[in-house]
């Protein structure tokens, strides 16, 4: 049987991997060659958005690994949104890279923090992203499977070597949580293989199912299942308890890489899922699946923002946001249609701008030392002042809350709110718009308490670190947030 292979579409995946094991083969000959890992990293991350950004802009989807028997199937396929959501997590994994690495030229950061060495880092920041970025465009099981798994399993072990003894409790949480995760995801695709008769999650095997009563139960079934596995993935209310535990205890750039990258790989994920419901057309059965997607989307939205009211180290805070946040991410897929899965991704993309920029500053303020370190010695009150004693650190901080926040002058969060309720108003789900609303009022609050310090009285006398991997980060990332509040039709079309 003869496979047919499309190497540039398979570019944003294969960079990466690639540049893992590129990364710990120059460490074998120049262990001490930092600069170097890093500039491998980076041009192996700029290698795969090169490749993805062709298919961003194109609006047909790219078929490869498709073999050409009579019962056929292509077990990859990336169209724009894949290529979004694709340079989305190779970018995040550059600003990811040059701060757990580029803050470690010169003298300005602690230069042996990172178990294992700069290669080791890097090469688990490559391979997790390499997942990502297969796994949105992945059609079959094995390989959704497989490339969901390594965008996690790295994570796992970045979290335990960044912050030292510190970070074991939160790398256990992780773990444990991942490994309940896998095993509700392997079920889920036990159970829609024994209802579609198929190993892809094409359309055809979903509609065959459809057809009957019996298989309808299963296949709903595993639908929610998965959901529930991945929900693991995307911190959604009850399964986000690793969440705040986690990210308070890793480094704060490993932390950033938990927010971005893993969660457009849950997403994906996701996606791949909600898609292969496109041609069903019955009403009958698919309220389970809206009522739990709407359901865990809106609760995971209250919950979040309610307990991140109370919290005052910006990590945690970080964290119920992102509780809440990815509420808004799943809310849209309700509707079971092409529009929700694209205002899905489009809302998640705004969101990995935003808290970029926002990890980063608390990683400037902080600085690299307070890695796991306990809630008392990182306050949001260590941010009091910075917009009057830092003005572009205060200023792109602030932009970044009022975008989570979705008020003015954060234009990209305001649009990322309207765009996720259009599908799920144009689908009639009118009270889980109304809930929706009244989450979004508590997102408010939650971001403005932490604006009102930003912009209060100075109160903090720890002096900046020089940081410059960091810095560059941080300019970047402003730049992305800066370009796409003034323009976010590049990232809403």
């Amino acid at each position: 049987m003869r496979v047919t292979i499309d190497w540039l579409a398979l570019t944003p995946v294969l960079a990466p991997a690639l540049g893992a094991l590129l990364v710990l083969l120059v460490d074998a000959i120049l262990p001490r060659a930092r600069t170097v890992h890093v500039g491998v990293a980076l041009v192996a991350l700029g290698a795969g958005v090169a490749a993805a950004a062709p298919g961003a802009w194109s609006r047909e989807t790219v078929w490869t690994l498709c073999t050409e028997a009579p019962d056929g199937a292509c077990l990859y396929g990336a169209g724009p949104m894949s290529a979004v959501l694709q340079i989305a997590a190779l970018l995040a994994a550059a600003i990811v890279v040059l701060m757990l690495l580029g803050d470690r030229w010169g003298d300005s950061g602690p230069r042996d923090s990172l178990v294992g060495g700069p290669a080791v880092a890097a090469a688990l920041v490559l391979a997790a992203t390499a997942g990502a970025a297969g796994v949105v465009a992945a059609q079959d099981f094995g390989t959704w499977l497989v490339t969901l798994e390594l965008a996690t399993l790295p994570m796992i072990a970045l979290v335990a070597l960044s912050a030292g003894r510190r970070s074991i409790h939160g790398s256990l949480t992780l773990l444990v949580t991942s490994v309940l995760s896998f095993a509700l995801l392997a079920l889920g695709v036990a159970l829609w293989v024994v209802a579609s008769g198929a190993s892809t999650f094409a359309s055809a095997g979903v509609r065959d199912a459809w057809a009957s009563d019996h298989h309808r139960l299963v296949l709903v079934t595993a639908v929610l299942v998965i959901l529930a596995g991945l929900g693991f993935k995307l911190s959604l209310v009850p399964f986000h308890a690793w969440t705040p535990v986690t990210y308070a205890s890793a480094a704060t750039p490993v932390t950033l890489a938990l927010a971005t990258i893993s969660k457009i790989a849950g997403l994906g994920a996701l996606i791949v899922v909600v898609r292969a419901f496109s041609s069903v057309t019955q009403d009958r059965g698919l309220s389970a699946v809206v009522v739990a997607l709407g359901g865990l989307a809106l609760v995971s939205m209250l919950v979040g923002n309610l307990v991140a009211l109370r919290q005052t180290d910006p990590v945690r805070l970080l964290a119920w946001s992102a509780i809440g946040q990815a509420g808004w991410v799943v809310l849209p897929l309700a509707a079971l249609d092409a529009r929700g899965a694209d205002a899905a991704a489009g809302y998640l993309v705004a969101y990995v701008i935003a808290t970029a920029v926002a990890f980063v500053v608390v990683h400037r303020v902080h600085g690299p030392d307070a890695a796991g370190a306990p809630a008392r010695s990182r306050q949001l009150l260590h941010t009091g002042g910075l917009a009057r004693n830092h003005l572009w650190l205060g200023g792109l901080l602030i932009l970044a809350l009022v975008s989570l926040a979705g008020l003015p002058p954060g234009i990209i969060g305001l649009v990322a709110k309207i765009v996720a309720l259009q599908p799920v108003v144009a689908a009639g789900l009118w009270p889980f718009a109304v809930v929706a609303v009244v989450g979004a009022v508590l997102g408010v609050a939650v971001y403005l308490r932490w604006i009102a310090i930003v912009l209060g009285p100075g109160r903090s006398t720890q002096p900046l670190q020089r940081l410059v991997g960091s810095t560059a980060g941080l300019v970047l990332t402003g730049a992305a947030l800066v370009v796409t509040s003034v323009l976010p039709a590049l990232v809403f079309r």
